[in-house]
Order: C-alpha cells, then sequence, then structure tokens
C-alpha cells in the first residue's frame, strides 16, 4: 500500500514537473484545444471557428515574450484603472452628499480591484 502510495506522488510530482517545463504559448494553445473541445460538444459552430483561428494565430505567432509583455500590458492597465477610481472615489467623497454615488464608486473600486487580483493571478 505504502509503494502504491509513493508512486502515485512521484508521478504526480513528475507530472507536475513536467507541466512546470511547457511553455506559455504551449499553455495557450491546450486552453484553446479545451475550449474547443467545450464548444463543439455545446454544438457552437461559430465559436470553434473563432477558436480555430486563434489558435492558428496561437501556432504562428506566439512567443513567450510577446505573452508576458501582453499581459503585463493589461495589469498595468487595469492598476491605472484602479488608480483612477481611487481617485473618484476621494473626489466624491470630499464633495460628497450624495451617499449613493459614494457607494457606486466604492462598488466599481472593488470590482477594479477584483479584477486586477485576477489578472495578477493568471499565468499569462
Amino acid at each position: 500500500m505504502k509503494h502504491k502510495l509513493l508512486l502515485g506522488f512521484a508521478l504526480f510530482s513528475l507530472s507536475g514537473s513536467l507541466m512546470a517545463a511547457e511553455s506559455l504559448c504551449q499553455q495557450k494553445e491546450q486552453d484553446i484545444k479545451l475550449e474547443i473541445d467545450v464548444a463543439q460538444k455545446h454544438n457552437n459552430q461559430r465559436r470553434v471557428n473563432g477558436l480555430e483561428r486563434a489558435l492558428t494565430e496561437v501556432r504562428a505567432n506566439c512567443t513567450d515574450k510577446k505573452l508576458e509583455a501582453a499581459h503585463l500590458e493589461r495589469i498595468n492597465t487595469q492598476k491605472q484603472k484602479v488608480a483612477e477610481r481611487e481617485r473618484e472615489l476621494k473626489e466624491e467623497r470630499q464633495d460628497g452628499d450624495d451617499k449613493d454615488k459614494i457607494v457606486k464608486r466604492e462598488e466599481k473600486l472593488e470590482e477594479a480591484r477584483h479584477e486586477l487580483k485576477k489578472l495578477q493571478a493568471e499565468p499569462y
């Protein structure tokens, strides 16, 4: 029993190591293939066509450096959006008789922060 556990753990560790060696472009290609499978299962041919075009584009033009640069750009854009939402909230609080507007600004700020955290957690 112990040997089976150790073997299972070793195989799991090895698969994790192999996945870590996979490039960002290979990961992106795999993600698109999975999405194609889902779209096919749901008979969504328009989505399949779009995903196949995306897959062709990834295969032709993808580099890890391009993916990383594009991802960092999205993160930086979202950081700017968070800063803008913080500024808007601060202004609304200074002006602020209207509690509804303040609440709306707070909600927008939280949405922007959530999106930033999501982007920062993504591998590409």
